[in-house]
């Protein structure tokens, strides 16, 4: 009996006659798939940190490792997804920051991505670990902004000459680890301490959030 042959995206019958597929519900299982890889990470990456196993992510989200792998190839990539919305948020008030108090708002957006290093335990260390991903490229945009924000410091004359965005995302990480670890009051005192020294009036601290 002669047998129908696959082609792309549908076969041929046995009249030779093509029959496509709409291909709808593998695409549908594939973003249900991608959904709910992304909320077991979510889970698992609160509970244990982004050092949580994979293979133990795919077995809650009920996929093999495999899938797992289609959607994110490498773990920066799982935790860059799931920080997709965050980071625009974070971004976004950044930007919306007042010109108005241009120390008060550099130690905002400080404390603003200390605070969003902190989504997961593990967090800060991926951030500073570098890359070319999107990881790499929210870093890079919390740089810039942070650049922006300094130089608004610096044309009021409240920063120190030389002191770069670098700079900043430096200090960010520093206290970051240190809210990981020790906590947020030390994290916080870390960056009183080192906004004295950026502040271009020694004893001067920008102040605190409410």
């Amino acid at each position: 009996m002669r047998q129908p042959r696959l082609i792309h995206r549908g076969y041929l019958d046995l009249r030779g006659r093509a029959t496509v597929t709409t291909g709808r519900r593998p695409r549908a299982d594939g973003r249900r798939n991608r959904e709910n890889l992304l909320a077991a990470a979510d889970a698992a990456f609160a509970e244990l940190g982004t050092g949580a196993s994979l293979e133990g992510i795919a077995r809650r989200a009920g996929v093999a490792i495999g899938t797992l792998y289609g959607h994110f190839p490498h773990r920066r990539a799982l935790v860059g997804a799931l920080l997709a919305q965050r980071n625009e948020e974070l971004f976004a008030r950044g930007e919306a920051l007042p010109a108005t108090d241009p120390a008060g708002a550099l130690r905002r957006w400080i404390d603003l991505v200390v605070a969003h290093a902190a989504t997961y335990r593990g967090l800060a260390g991926l951030l500073a670990e570098g890359g070319d991903d999107e990881l790499h490229d929210s870093c890079v945009r919390m740089t810039a902004i942070g650049q922006r924000l300094l130089d608004r410091a610096a044309e009021a004359g409240v920063v120190r000459a030389g002191v770069s965005g670098d700079d900043v995302f430096a200090l960010v990480n520093a206290a970051a680890w240190t809210r990981e670890h020790t906590g947020a009051d030390q994290a916080d005192r870390l960056v009183d301490l080192a906004l004295h020294g950026l502040l271009s009036r020694p004893g001067r601290t920008a102040p605190a959030p409410p």
